[in-house]
């Protein structure tokens, strides 16, 4: 194996595992260490309108091709592992194709209509690294927890407190089947083409491509060494190898060094591109070899959220689980500034959804803000000193805020319900919303004289949180339940 090529695999698969990691990480920990590579990506760092990365990854292609594509977009290299299992089972089954440049250049058009017209539902389905999010966390999280409860069981047994067991639960049909369908896809076009996704479908693979033609440093055929094989066109997974002519298409070429390591009369180099043209080559040369992004990877065991308990009260009678009220507004994560803001910026990566510590968020299933997160609040509440979705946000679609700000970040407000009270319907004595409302936005007042009191909100204090609604006794609905606010905004 020749050095390029294994330089790449070895930082490829470091990147890959990395991403992986931020992505099963429910404690948020490994974060701290390794979220800049979430803030690499391509199309987020577009978003966030990061301009040292997007330079530096133009740069990076306008000197040595699409390594963004074969080394940091974990969906590029995970095709590349299912690409190469398919050429096991079938040896040397590639073939050079001519590029269909009209459909590459019309699903981009689409993309571009899309993230201009705030349709970030929709071209979240196209981009690369959303996409990759979206299979980790909705297949590979739920087998990750289990296996962290697994050992929390061990340990226990042993009186060890080194793991914590977790709640394990599915974030949204909607969601699911997309991250399934996409894995399908994805995984079928790679096993059958290798790359045919990144060169026909994937925007950021189609910019980059129109970037790498002009890249400094590229595979050359030497015509005087080569027999004319075809080798390296039939293990070339981006099928951009003419073995014909002796070119290769650089708009396509991903800079993988398979057929560098292929050609068995050492007729590719990766070298510098000549004006002329890859005709001949003159004599040997060693090279400028390029640097690697390299990184060191921290994995850290541990968890915040307890084991749900069997829900009985007292053992006899069964406690209904909360159902989602209508909600006319959906309410959006703190620092999400406005819902336009949010989705245009938004990628539904679903990377703030794996890192939520109280399991308040989750991918919508609407129409138009479709995977985009959402809060709702059956499993817990935004609790105010919280700030993790807006830590890993990658896009700036949610700003980071310190606990102070979010504290005091207005995300909706309360409405009460009086049908579901059990204070107004039953004459129960409850104040489990305002004994907990962070506020003090809900007070309660009296009704009659020898009736329970109730709830009433002041809208101007609340800030959304959800604790009422999630503590409070009724079922299946609460009698309070959170409306979401258009526009966000610090009290």
């Amino acid at each position: 194996m020749n050095f390029y090529r294994k330089g790449r695999i070895v930082a490829a698969t470091l990147v890959f595992v990395a991403v992986t990691l931020l992505f099963l990480d429910f404690s948020g920990t490994i974060h701290r260490y390794l979220g800049w590579l979430a803030e690499v990506q391509l199309l987020p760092a577009l978003l966030a309108v990061n301009v040292v990365v997007v330079v530096a990854l133009v740069l990076l292609t306008l000197l040595f091709g699409r390594l963004y594509c074969s080394v940091i977009c974990p969906l590029g290299v995970m095709q590349d592992g299912i690409a190469r299992l398919g050429l096991r089972a079938k040896k040397n089954r590639y073939g050079y194709t001519r590029p269909r440049t009209l459909l590459r250049v019309g699903v981009l058009v689409l993309f571009g209509v899309l993230f201009l017209g705030g349709v970030g539902s929709l071209f979240a389905l196209l981009a690369p690294y959303s996409a990759f999010g979206r299979i980790v966390t909705n297949l590979l999280q739920p087998l990750w927890m289990w296996g962290n409860n697994l050992l929390a069981m061990v340990a226990a047994h042993y009186d060890s407190y080194a793991f914590y067991e977790v709640t394990v639960w599915w974030k949204g049909l909607a969601s699911l089947l997309t991250a399934v369908v996409t894995l399908v896809v994805v995984g079928l076009l790679a096993w059958r083409g290798g790359r045919t996704w990144c060169n026909t479908i994937c925007p950021v693979g189609t910019l980059l491509g129109f970037i790498s033609r002009y890249a400094w440093m590229r595979p050359v055929i030497d015509t005087e060494k080569c027999n004319g094989c075809g080798l390296c066109a039939r293990r070339c997974k981006a099928a951009c190898i003419d073995p014909k002519s002796h070119t290769i298409d650089m708009s396509r070429c991903v800079v993988c060094f398979d057929c560098l390591d292929s050609c068995r009369q050492g007729a590719i180099r990766y070298e510098v591109r000549r004006k002329k043209g890859p005709a001949k080559q003159s004599q040997p040369t060693d090279g400028a070899r390029r640097s690697f992004l390299t990184m060191g990877a921290a994995v850290v065991a541990s968890t915040v959220v307890a084991q749900q308990q069997k829900k009985v009260d007292g053992g006899v009678a069964t406690i209904l689980d909360k159902q989602i009220p209508n909600r006319q507004t959906p309410i959006l994560p703190p620092g999400a500034r406005s819902a336009s803001h949010f989705a245009q910026h938004c990628t539904a990566c679903q990377l703030c959804v794996a890192a939520c510590p109280n399991g308040v968020l989750r991918p919508s299933g609407g129409v138009m803000t479709l995977l985009q997160p959402t809060l709702s609040f059956e499993r817990g509440y935004c609790r105010p000193e919280c700030t993790k979705c807006s830590e890993v946000c990658p896009t700036d679609a949610i700003s980071l805020l310190t606990r102070e700000e979010k504290s005091s970040r207005q995300v909706g407000h309360a409405v009460w319900v009086r049908e579901n009270c059990v204070a107004a319907s039953r004459e129960v004595q409850c104040d489990n919303c305002a004994r907990h409302c962070p506020t003090g936005a809900i007070q309660m007042v009296e009704q009659g004289e020898g009736k329970a009191k109730i709830p009433t909100v002041d809208a101007e204090r609340c800030i959304g949180c959800g604790a009422c609604e999630y503590l409070c006794p009724a079922r299946p609905f609460s009698a309070l339940y959170v409306e979401g606010h258009e526009v966000q905004r610090t009290l």
